[in-house]
């Protein structure tokens, strides 16, 4: 269990403050598949790189993020599934950071436990930001990193 889980809202622009990921991250428009990031480093890290678009709720996953929810990787995935193998408060908590972010377009942060498709369970810190066009959220991004192990 983590002792001292993180929930914090943040405003956009200090999203490069916040999020200490944000210098290697592109926060523009472009789709999640033209992300300029090197994924193998942040998977060694325990760090995977998500989308979801907002119209569909489709998903486009890094590997790093299939293999913390233990789901076969390159699969699409209903944003269901991964909402069901959240554990309970932690997806009551997700769910409520989610909708305050998109509705009064935030960044967030928030240590939540899953329970992994292939077994066990594990903390992951999330830190999502809307994207925005004509202050409209369409994309919401970020990352998720494992925070149940050490990877110094």
């Amino acid at each position: 269990m983590n002792p001292y889980p993180l929930a914090h809202s943040w405003p956009l622009f200090e999203r490069d403050q916040r999020f200490d990921l944000g210098r290697v991250f592109d926060w523009d428009d472009a789709p999640a598949s033209d992300l300029a990031i090197d994924a193998a480093a942040l998977a060694a890290q325990g760090i995977g790189v998500w989308d979801c678009d907002l119209s569909d709720g489709s998903l486009t996953w890094s590997a790093a993020v299939y293999d913390l929810f233990g789901l076969p990787q390159g699969r699409r995935v209903p944003r269901v599934i991964p909402v069901s193998l959240y554990a309970e408060p932690s997806r009551a908590a997700m769910e409520r950071l989610r909708a305050y972010a998109i509705k009064h377009r935030r960044g967030f942060t928030l240590d939540v436990e899953i329970l992994p498709a292939n077994g066990g369970h594990r903390w992951l810190r999330l830190a999502a930001a809307p994207l925005c066009v004509d202050r409209k959220p369409v994309r919401l991004r970020g990352f998720k990193r494992d925070v149940s192990h050490d990877y110094s």
